[in-house]
């Protein structure tokens, strides 16, 4: 997972000696006690920007609006397809590359679709089937298996979105990994997962802040307002704290403590309110931070594999250019154990996507039609700091570990671990 950032009682030399030599994904957690590099304004300045628009766009779309519609539709055929499937016991549902660089949203199916479905995805976006070795039911199965049998020797898994077969992450590859699964299985190696204001927010917190653990001193990121019970709480990353420890901003400003706290799907809920909205910031060439304003959160959106997202972490800040690689995934971390609902997602300029300190905070889809707008689509786990890691960028560039491939909880997954209902909209 992402490791929360430990106070600067702790050598950096230790932080990085741990995440090279221990087998597992790091954690994203962070210390808080040094000042950032660049200082956020305080207080709940209600400025608004947007963070895209002077990043290159991919796939000869004229802008990131005209890529993100289509991006959006996609999702919303995806959506109907997938609660679909799922509640048909014998459906050949494999998975969805909802890539808008790719111009028609691919569906992957065991045997034939209901016509209709098909037909009601492509009154919505241009829409290809192609078809699939194994249903996703069978290989979620056949994950199950592996991980009964391979254990430790794994550090993700998961079905792939075509069907074919498992994604697999292990730090020095698994021999006879298909006869173990059952499936043919893609086998990535040397990967690992670890534990990865925005500075002086105030109530009701808004997501990508800091926030730090009083009982322990980490620091972490605080991700999405969601409702839980009728009460607006604060969602972060479960490997931050502990239930009933203290939380506090970096000026020491009391948020509650952890009132809720789910390890399988690495998501905690702190008590303190929480707002609809979330820290953003534009960056120059160099990714250092040039403003910071915040954005309003319009809804939840699950992310589809292909799909373009951005992540704001208190610590590395937003960071765009980022694609979904796989979804569904079950990840081994590092000193914390096993957690399901994970999405892996890469920066394709191979720059930092996310880093200790960003541990619990949020991941985000622009809204297609206002790019001042967001869409909450996950919460920040672990980064592969084994094969994967690079120069860290933001608020503080220097100190902590990043890297370019990362893990973050699935939206609805991560909000069903905790028991809430739906996200904080602003």
């Amino acid at each position: 997972m992402i490791r929360p950032h430990q106070t600067t009682r702790r050598p950096v030399s230790m932080l990085r000696r741990v995440a090279v030599t221990a087998i597992g994904l790091t954690l994203l957690a962070a210390g808080v006690t040094a000042a950032p590099a660049a200082a956020a304004p305080g207080g709940k300045a209600p400025t608004t920007g947007s963070f895209v628009d002077s990043t290159p766009v991919p796939g000869g779309f004229a802008s990131w609006s005209e890529l993100l519609r289509v991006q959006q539709r996609m999702n919303t055929a995806a959506a109907q397809i997938t609660n679909a499937a799922q509640r048909s016991a014998a459906s050949g549902f494999a998975g969805i590359v909802a890539d808008p660089t790719t111009h028609h949203l691919q569906v992957y199916w065991k045997g034939q679709p209901p016509a209709n479905l098909v037909a009601n995805a492509r009154a919505i976006v241009a829409t290809q089937v192609l078809p699939a070795a194994y249903s996703q039911r069978e290989l979620l199965a056949a994950a199950d298996r592996l991980r009964a049998r391979a254990g430790n020797e794994i550090t993700t898994v998961g079905p792939r979105a075509d069907g074919a077969g498992l994604l697999v992450g292990t730090q020095d590859g698994l021999l006879g990994a298909t006869a173990l699964a059952g499936v043919p299985v893609t086998v990535q190696t040397r990967v690992a997962a670890a534990p990865a204001t925005r500075w002086d927010d105030t109530a009701p917190w808004w997501g990508g802040a800091a926030w730090r653990n009083a009982t322990t001193g980490g620091g972490c990121s605080t991700g999405f307002g969601v409702f839980q019970g009728g009460s607006a709480r604060i969602l972060s990353a479960a490997h931050c704290g502990n239930i009933n420890n203290a939380a506090t901003d970096p000026t020491g400003q009391s948020m509650g403590i952890v009132g809720t706290r789910n390890a399988g799907t690495d998501t905690l809920l702190l008590s303190g309110a929480s707002g609809g909205r979330v820290f953003n910031n534009s960056t120059d060439a160099n990714g250092n931070v040039v403003s910071e304003f915040s954005n309003q959160v319009i809804g939840a959106s699950a992310s589809q594999v292909g799909n373009w997202v951005c992540t704001s972490g208190a610590y590395s800040g937003t960071r765009c250019s980022i694609q979904v690689k796989a979804r569904n995934l079950c990840i081994n971390v590092r000193d914390f154990g096993q957690v399901c609902g994970q999405v892996q997602a890469e920066n394709t300029t191979h720059t930092n996507a996310v880093g200790q300190g960003d541990s619990g905070g949020p991941v985000e889809i622009v809204n297609a039609a206002n790019t001042l707008q967001v869409w909450a689509t996950g919460t920040n786990t672990a980064i592969d700091d084994t094969n994967t890691s690079t120069d860290c960028t933001g608020y503080r560039p220097t100190g902590r570990v990043c890297a370019w491939r990362f893990y973050y909880e699935d939206i609805f997954s991560g909000m069903a671990g905790v028991g809430a209902s739906g996200v904080v909209l602003g």
